[in-house]
């Protein structure tokens, strides 16, 4: 198997379909789930939604520059997103979520060993390697929280 399929691999096991490092994923934790539990806060806490939109908020961004376009996300704006008001707003936003992810992935796939170790739009970023592996790293991060967050809000249901 090739570099770019591991990357790829590991990229959908935390995010759509992998147990092998936390025995489960961001689809597995957030399918199915009420988006009242996802908006609910827990003392200052980023919420589960909050946290599942700052990941594909990423994603998005770095997919965008695997597509040609330009690097247009900010740190700063990270955890900036509309309210999710409806069961419907809330799966609508996973459906996006989780086919960002597998485009981000089918993307991944197919790069050559060059270009995982070209420079990711300025020097300054690094490599598209080391941007994909951080995605990766900072989405495990994330996902430790909201298995946390998930069961202060349903122990008591």
């Amino acid at each position: 198997m090739n570099q770019s399929t591991q990357i790829a691999n590991r990229f959908r096991e935390v995010i759509l379909n992998g147990t092998w490092i936390a025995n489960t994923n961001f689809k597995d934790q957030l399918v199915n789930s009420d988006w009242q539990i996802a908006i609910k806060k827990v003392d200052s806490l980023n919420t589960i939604a909050k946290l599942a939109q700052h990941i594909h908020y990423y994603i998005s961004g770095i997919l965008n520059v695997f597509n040609g376009g330009s690097l247009d996300i900010k740190d700063q704006f990270s955890f900036d997103f509309p309210p999710i008001e409806s069961q419907e707003q809330w799966n609508l936003f996973l459906n996006r979520f989780w086919t960002d992810s597998e485009d981000f992935a089918r993307r991944v796939e197919t790069m050559s060993d060059e270009k995982l170790d070209s420079v990711f739009v300025d020097e300054k970023y690094g490599t598209f390697r080391r941007n994909i592996e951080a995605m990766i790293e900072h989405s495990y991060y994330h996902l430790g929280q909201i298995v946390l967050i998930k069961k202060m809000l349903l122990k008591d249901q």
